[in-house]
């Protein structure tokens, strides 16, 4: 089997025929909110101002859910990413937990909106469980005693369930619920539509330039336009060109991803079941997951962005190394060929949590 490098298995199996196809923004047009970016964010956040009564617009460089979020893992996780422990070290006890329950409600409210509107996406609910290493099972146990003392859920297993639940070797694991897994291009497009009905606006292929901000508006120049609006909103993930003095809360970081070909039914048996995705405390850490079509995506390879003459070179050998560490964790596997290994952007922020509010 041939490996498509590159290539994001969400975006490639959509029909083209299904495709949406916005216009190009050109000429000078007025709006209440303008959001850049149109991935995950970006299309949710033009859902809420739409519902609100507003009439936002939304100015994406490329393709709708064809950048970072349609070349994403598909996972809603009820936590942030960084421990507890250390959210709590920058930020204090309030903020950390207040941190952690919103991160997990906006899994299940994402959830449940996803379900509202009916987007088919193939949403499914499972746990999550993040396994010890060797050496990490202390370290483990007593960031779940930290969370479970302030008001956190989750639920200590011993390497025996975890065995048990995830068929894999390990010290300890940490069990969480609202979880979900999904097609996030579907998502993007989903929203996009229900937007959209509702007043939203969108141009695809329309590159900002330029925001400037004036006493009474904001003006944003876009390659062949320009747009005046009362309030801009940024959806890019990171820091882009236009945002430079936004630059410094970023770090250029990306990450891998690698689909197998179809598990055959007597392997699938071997291994643990759709109703969980797993994680591990080696760094850097790994996400497993399972495809609606009998696929595993495992996550991995997080490291600072290459540059762009080596990134070719580097996806193979990333997608090769990943496949390799799947197979350590599941021997099960061997022979199993990837299907899929294409790489991320994104920008990490110095504690590790999304960089939220004005500017």
């Amino acid at each position: 089997m041939r490996t498509r490098y590159g290539v994001s298995p969400w975006i490639d199996t959509f029909p083209r025929s299904r495709r949406p196809d916005h216009p190009r923004l050109r000429g000078e047009l007025t709006a209440d909110v303008v959001i850049i970016g149109g991935g995950l964010t970006g299309c949710a956040t033009a859902y809420a101002c739409a519902v609100a009564g507003l009439k936002p617009m939304v100015i994406e460089t490329h393709r709708i859910g064809q950048g970072s979020a349609g070349r994403g893992a598909g996972l809603l996780l009820p936590e942030p990413g960084p421990s507890f422990r250390d959210v709590t070290e920058k930020h204090g006890l309030r903020t950390a937990r207040r941190v952690f329950e919103s991160w997990r409600r906006a899994s299940q409210d994402a959830a449940a909106l996803i379900r509202r509107l009916k987007i088919q996406c193939g949403l499914d609910a499972c746990d999550h469980i993040s396994v010890a290493s060797r050496d990490d099972s202390k370290s483990l146990r007593r960031e779940l005693e930290v969370r479970n003392a302030a008001g956190l859920d989750g639920q200590w297993l011993s390497s025996a369930i975890v065995r048990k639940v995830t068929t894999l070797e390990a010290s300890g694991g940490m069990r969480l619920g609202a979880c979900f897994t999904l097609d996030p291009h579907r998502v993007c497009l989903g929203l996009a539509a229900a937007a959209k009905s509702r007043g939203g606006t969108f141009f695809e292929r329309s590159r900002v330039t330029k925001v400037r901000a004036g006493a009474k508006h904001v003006e944003i120049t876009v390659e062949g336009g320009l747009v005046q609006a009362r309030t801009v909103i940024v959806c890019t993930g990171t820091a882009t060109t236009e945002f430079k003095p936004l630059q410094r809360h970023f770090k250029a970081r990306e990450q891998y991803f690698v689909v197998t070909e179809p598990v055959p039914a007597a392997i699938r048996k071997q291994l643990a079941g759709r109703d969980v995705t797993i994680s591990n405390t080696v760094s850097p850490g790994h996400h497993v997951r399972w495809t609606r079509d009998d696929r595993l995506l495992v996550t991995g390879g997080a490291q600072d962005e290459t540059p762009a003459k080596k990134r070719d070179a580097v996806l193979v050998q990333r997608t090769g190394q990943l496949m390799y560490e799947l197979l350590m964790m599941t021997p099960v596997i061997s022979g199993l060929q990837p299907e899929y290994g294409w790489d991320g952007s994104y920008g990490e922020t110095a504690d590790g949590i999304m960089y939220v509010g004005a500017h």
